[in-house]
């Protein structure tokens, strides 16, 4: 789609052009109409002057004097003629040097003008017929102008108008575009606050917009608050929800260690097994609630800051284990949602945890997009495992402990982000080694 600022200034010229070729026309119909009406002015009083000059003698024979019409009418081809009709018969004005014109004559009291495309050396004449009567005469006189000394000046001024029009027409776009752009100031606040709400530094858009998208803004706003109130709630809900399942899940462990089970050893295995699952089910949920905290939607992620305070909080977890943590992060902002990167990194860290004898790194490298890599240094899988885990959906954990506690989660994360998980043996520490490749955002 065209941007904002380039369909006005389309539907601008557009209409510039049509207003411009109209008054163009109009202006054009207009000064040829001026300049052949002072024209015909001309000849008409250039054939008083010769119908009032026009005498006979006593045999009948005319006589006239064209130089009360001007002398131009006894120059050569001088661009204006006359042609006299006499009971008929015609008379050329001196300036048509024998050049004869086919005017006819005129009834009496009769006029017409008109355009004669033909006339010497192929000049445009315009052209007024007059039908006279005097002295028992039917006079006929037809006086004509070249129309060529006007039409260049009329050329001319065509040009100078259309580059006046074009000159106007470029001014208007300018200020127009301009105008679009400072109209347009507020909506380029409202980006960069956007992208302030997506780095985690504000949490509504609080820039001062126009009427018109004040209640875009308004809606932005409330759809931000509601994700964020959503997203809040599922992480409580989900804590909640672990914490308060405790409790019964403490009542089965009780009813699976009654002794009336004593006799019925397969059904308290199972009743154990399910316990057990529940129970992990649950440690990991409420993980999840720990790790993911109360960040706000849309932050940014630092991989140093927040590796850190990670691996802190896994060292409290784990504290019987006493692992030691090497982390391999640039220290800047990455413009990837904070907590959809705590949930990865988180459940891939937990996973290294819960398996590694004493040491775990994380590398994190920003190269045409994000590898993270986290690797532990225990017993980890060997090739047919990790081909039945890329096999069964990153899933094998769901029926058999092991490796891979979240991975579905952490595979689902990276395939949102157009990303993926791959899983090998580390060899650097001999364990898990599991790479997460972001493309660029």
């Amino acid at each position: 789609m065209i941007s904002l600022r380039l369909r006005l200034n389309r539907g601008l010229a557009a209409i510039l052009c049509v207003i411009f070729a109209l008054h163009w026309l109009a202006a054009d119909w207009v000064i040829r109409s001026v300049a052949e009406k002072q024209m015909l002015t001309r000849l008409t009083h250039d054939s008083d002057s010769i119908l009032d000059t026009l005498d006979f003698d006593a045999d009948g024979q005319p006589s006239f004097d064209t130089s009360h019409a001007g002398s131009v009418y006894g120059q050569a081809y001088s661009g204006h003629y006359f042609v006299l009709h006499i009971d008929g018969k015609p008379i050329y004005s001196r300036s048509l040097a024998g050049t004869t014109l086919p005017f006819e004559a005129m009834a009496v009291d009769t006029t017409r003008q008109f355009h004669f495309k033909s006339g010497p050396h192929d000049q445009l004449l315009l052209v007024l017929s007059r039908g006279f009567a005097k002295a028992g005469h039917t006079i006929s006189i037809s006086t004509a102008e070249d129309l060529t000394d006007i039409g260049r000046d009329i050329t001319a001024i065509r040009i100078g108008y259309l580059a006046l029009s074009l000159t106007v027409l470029v001014a208007a776009i300018a200020l127009q575009t301009a105008d679009v752009k400072r109209s347009l100031r507020p909506l380029r606040a409202v980006t960069g606050e956007l992208a302030a709400i997506a780095h985690g530094q504000q949490r509504q858009i609080e820039a001062e917009v126009p009427f018109e998208i004040r209640p875009l803004v308004k809606e932005v706003n409330r759809l931000l608050m509601l994700v964020e109130r959503r997203l809040h709630q599922s992480r409580t809900a989900i804590g909640n929800l672990a914490h308060a399942l405790k409790t019964p899940l403490a009542m089965l462990f009780r009813l699976a260690e009654n002794p009336a089970l004593r006799d019925l050893p397969e059904l308290k295995r199972q009743l154990e097994q399910q316990n057990q699952t529940i129970l992990k089910r649950i440690d990991r949920e409420l993980k999840r609630a720990r790790i993911s905290g109360n960040a706000q939607p849309g932050a940014t992620f630092n991989p140093h800051v927040e590796l850190t305070a990670l691996c802190e909080l896994m060292q409290v977890i784990y504290a019987e284990k006493a692992l030691s943590f090497e982390i391999r992060a640039p220290d800047q902002l990455l413009h990837l949602d904070r907590e959809d990167m705590l949930e990865m990194i988180g459940n891939l860290l937990d996973n290294a945890c819960k398996w590694a004898k004493s040491r775990i790194v994380i590398d994190v490298a920003e190269r045409e997009g994000l590898t993270l890599r986290i690797a532990d240094d225990g017993p980890g899988c060997d090739k047919q495992q990790l081909r039945q885990m890329v096999q069964r959906g990153l899933r094998l954990d769901e029926a058999t402990p092991g490796h891979g506690l979240g991975l579905a989660i952490v595979h689902d994360i990276a395939g949102y982000y157009g990303g993926s998980l791959a899983l090998s043996r580390s060899a650097e520490l001999g364990g898990l080694a599991a790479t997460v490749r972001l493309p660029p955002t």
